[in-house]
């Protein structure tokens, strides 16, 4: 088919035929070829030099390729690709985009020889079909019928190329002691690993070695006052969505004062409100508070008094994860329907117990004995690893 041309009305050309699909496939492989010489256990790193001088050493596709800068749109969806991979998967990041290199040459091998793209899809899709068909019954075994030494070789196996390839002993049992403690079945009897319930906590110092895992859930974060416990037990925890500050009044509402000496009582009026909010928590009988927002200063006295931790900023991501790991509610106002302030102890969730440890340089709350949650049947418990890492710094370093 011959090029045709089009002029645009932004005084461009539009261009289509074989010559285009040919620039297509070959700006793929142009990628496919930059990490498909960092494949396998004996694959090559790759250091990168970005603008400002900044050097990285990698064989993870992902990375080499997001460090990359692609400009051809054929070229970008393999970069997407690699990126999905590794957002959803984790590992097979070059793989993919080598795989798919090589489908897109034979494909276009077969368009030069008067095969319409359309059936060439249809091929495909029905190859994967049949490929998956295959694999499911002839090829996958369930991890239950594996021992614990299979999955360990397993993971050994992914690690080899990895830049922790020399600890994959060590790392490997650690996966799959983390990976094992998350299994849980849900409703309809079938059995689940969620890699997302696994919590991955990074400590600076000692070697990479001195990494553990932890029958519960780390959380990057300290408590809010000193003079808060260092451990609670058993712990009832408060997953909260809002500020615990001194209440203001909303933008646009105004409030007219004839007497000056009726200022105080808006004051202390706000102060009290925050005041009523604490005292419903730890009425409900919690005794760990965590919020997204902040925690005035004034407040956290009452909290202090009451033996209880709180601790504030946590990120909504974790704070998703406590919530279905403990059996809590994220709670955004104590609003009910009628208009009143209430909170029900049946929105806490809870956990053997709640301490302070101190990581590295870090203080970090550990969160154990996390309890099941409804809409699974938990069979283990979430659990956090603790990742350690040398960092060396050098005087001659900006």
């Amino acid at each position: 088919m011959a090029i045709s041309s089009q002029t645009l009305d932004i005084l461009g050309e539009r261009q289509a035929g074989q010559d285009v699909r040919t620039q297509n496939v070959m700006a793929c492989q142009a990628v496919a070829n930059i990490v498909k010489s960092s494949l396998g256990p004996v694959g090559l790193d790759k250091m990168l030099v970005d603008d400002i001088g900044d050097v990285t050493i990698t064989n993870d596709g992902a990375t080499i390729l997001k460090m990359l800068e692609v400009e051809h749109p054929a070229a970008k969806v393999l970069v997407e690709l690699a990126e999905l991979q590794d957002r959803e998967v984790g590992d097979g990041t070059t793989s993919v985009v080598i795989v798919a290199a090589e489908l897109l040459k034979r494909a276009n091998d077969l368009v030069r020889n008067k095969i319409h793209p359309t059936s060439i899809i249809s091929g495909y899709r029905l190859a994967m079909r049949e490929a998956c068909k295959y694999v499911n019954e002839k090829l996958a075994v369930k991890v239950e019928k594996l021992g614990k030494d299979s999955l360990v070789n397993c993971a050994k196996t992914s690690m080899s190329s990895k830049l922790i390839g020399g600890d994959s002993d060590f790392f490997a049992n650690l996966v799959v002691e983390a990976v094992q403690a998350v299994k849980m079945t849900n409703q309809r009897g079938e059995v689940k690993y969620p890699i997302k319930g696994i919590n991955i906590l990074k400590a600076h110092g000692k070697s990479a070695r001195d990494s553990y895992f932890l029958n519960g859930y780390a959380l990057n974060a300290f408590r809010a006052a000193q003079g808060m416990p260092l451990r609670v037990a058993p712990a009832k925890i408060a997953c909260l969505d809002f500020n615990l500050q001194k209440t203001k009044m909303q933008l646009g509402v105004q409030v007219l004062v004839t007497d000056p000496r009726e200022l105080e009582k808006i004051r202390q009026r706000e102060a009290d409100m925050t005041k009523e909010r604490i005292e419903k928590l730890l009425k409900a009988g919690a005794n760990v508070i965590l919020t997204t927002k902040g925690i005035d200063d004034m407040a956290l006295k009452y909290f202090v008094e009451a033996g209880a931790i709180a601790v504030r900023r946590v990120r909504k991501e974790d704070m998703r994860h406590i919530a279905k790991a403990t059996g809590a509610t994220m709670v955004s106002t104590f609003a009910d329907m009628e208009g009143e302030e209430t909170f029900d102890s049946s929105l806490l969730g809870s956990a053997d117990e709640v301490v302070e440890e101190r990581v590295a340089d870090d203080d970090v709350i550990m969160i154990k004995g996390t309890k099941t949650t409804s809409a699974y049947i938990i069979l283990g418990k979430v659990p956090s690893i603790i990742l350690r890492f040398l960092f060396i710094w050098s005087g001659n370093q900006a």
